[in-house]
């Protein structure tokens, strides 16, 4: 392995896999809102500026974030989550199908909202522009028994037209229990491989292909601090054994990544960018579909885990949610790999 992780024409050979897999993207679809403006004057209302509106963006957030960052990097990606029945939800079906995602499969919801996180910033000729407030509109989970009945039909619709399922849990109701087990034993019944992101307890994703914890989120499974290499390998035995999964991988931040896989096998790679750390918004989401894009291609996991790392070194260098493509990885790998 340690040859692979700086062999560059290895990896530039892996990264043309991308375009032969497909993954179903199961989860929670936000809408991330960005309005932006200048002040104008403060209020004679409250004591809160005006803001003349200047630009406003829609970026997909969540798991429609980690649909994008599918096909950024050359995948096929259907989207499986649920939008309200607003102009939110149209917006963010419409930038998913301009980036190329598949939004057939999504399912809406009258009864919910839209998720929606608007942030409003603003600037004047004597600042930088900073995030002055956000508003989020959330779903009220649970969602009902017809909601989560037509997330499965539509899910058994499209299973055959990818290699891998991968769960993308923000909590916001859309994964329940039933859709879990759903997607389980749809995974063991068509041979799929189960990559899962969740934020939750992740207890209840048993049997998966791998799971995709940040440091954070293992350390508050596993009850204590990953302070040293003797608690992170504690830490990704007891990951293993809780979820009976094939592999653990704990992203570490600036600490690099390392896996843990069933048979025994451990892999640590170094983050490959410390320097350029502007922001680490969505890395996860683009940790997780290079991950699962890779493995559905026929990775082993621990190549999939490089190019995960390569992409994620990429998107932290700009601010907001963000993608790379295939095009941008060669140009880092051959430019910037030593």
């Amino acid at each position: 392995m340690e040859k692979n992780i700086t062999d560059k024409k290895y990896l530039l050979d892996l990264i043309s896999r991308f375009k032969t897999s497909g993954v179903l993207v199961v989860g929670d679809l936000i809408l991330d809102e960005f309005i932006a403006g200048d002040i104008a004057r403060i209020s004679r209302e409250a004591p809160i500026p005006i803001i003349r509106k200047r630009s406003h963006e829609y970026i997909p957030g969540g798991a429609a974030n980690t649909a994008n960052n599918i096909v950024s990097i050359g995948g096929t990606c259907y989207s499986l989550g649920t939008i309200g029945d607003d102009i939110s939800g149209q917006n963010l079906v419409n930038v998913l199908n301009k980036n190329g995602v598949k939004t057939d499969s999504v399912v809406i919801d009258k009864n919910n909202p839209t998720t929606t996180k608007t942030r409003i910033s603003a600037y004047s000729k004597q600042s930088v522009k900073q995030q002055v407030a956000r508003l989020d509109t959330l779903p009220e989970p649970p969602l009902s028994d017809e909601i989560i009945n037509r997330l499965i039909d539509s899910m058994n619709l499209y299973i055959d037209k990818v290699e891998t399922i991968l769960i993308s849990d923000y909590e916001n109701g859309v994964v329940s229990e039933k859709l879990i087990n759903h997607c389980l034993k749809l995974a063991k019944e068509k041979g799929k491989n189960l990559v899962v992101d969740s934020q939750g307890n992740l207890g209840k994703f048993q049997s998966a292909t791998i799971l995709t914890p940040n440091q954070p989120e293992a350390e508050k499974v596993v009850g204590f601090e990953i302070t040293d290499q003797e608690t992170l390998k504690r830490a990704g035995d007891y990951l293993l054994k809780l979820t009976n999964s094939k592999a653990v991988l704990i992203t570490r931040g600036g600490e690099g990544m390392a896996l843990f896989e069933s048979n025994g096998n451990i892999t640590q790679i170094p983050a490959y960018n410390k320097r350029e750390v502007f922001d680490v918004t969505g890395a996860g989401d683009t940790v997780v579909s290079t991950l699962a894009l890779g493995i559905a291609g026929g990775m082993t996991m621990p190549d999939a885990m490089c190019l995960a790392n390569l992409a994620a070194s990429i998107v932290i260098r700009r601010f907001g949610t963000s993608t790379t493509s295939i095009e941008e990885m060669k140009k880092v790998l051959l430019s910037e790999f030593v």
